[in-house]
């Protein structure tokens, strides 16, 4: 679980791995990324949302290849953050499952197939300047 592929700008391949931010061992947000890269998720990406939102501490973005793998890692997750002590998960989107959001309280994880990833490019609009601009 020490790095990622960043999801790339679109049209344009990834050169390097993008490793995620730390997470605090035993905590939600560690449980989160640990479950999602158990599950092979692609692309996952932490965004801390410390001083910059107050739904959250961290939101985490992550791609799965179908309906199927998006809507199997959001019930996983859901069942790992109970079974881990952290409460119930409210999951959206789990029908269609090509958006689903679990709001796991300090954590808010969106699961996306890639063609809506790209679409709704939550990455960008919650960088805040953060990272530039797409041309």
């Amino acid at each position: 679980m020490n790095e990622v592929p960043a999801s790339p700008a679109p049209g344009a391949a990834s050169p390097h791995p993008v490793p995620l931010p730390p997470a605090v061992p035993g905590s939600l947000h560690a449980l989160v990324l640990q479950s999602l890269d158990d599950d092979q998720a692609q692309d996952i990406v932490s965004i801390p949302l410390e001083g910059k939102s107050a739904i959250a501490d961290h939101m985490v973005i992550a791609s799965g290849r179908s309906t199927r793998q998006v809507a199997a890692m959001a019930q996983k997750l859901a069942e790992r953050v109970k079974h881990g002590g952290f409460g119930h998960c409210r999951i959206e989107g789990l029908p269609a499952a090509d958006w689903v959001l679990i709001d796991a309280g300090d954590v808010v994880v969106h699961l996306f197939r890639p063609e809506v990833r790209s679409f709704y490019n939550l990455e960008r609009m919650w960088a805040f300047g953060d990272a530039p601009a797409a041309a």
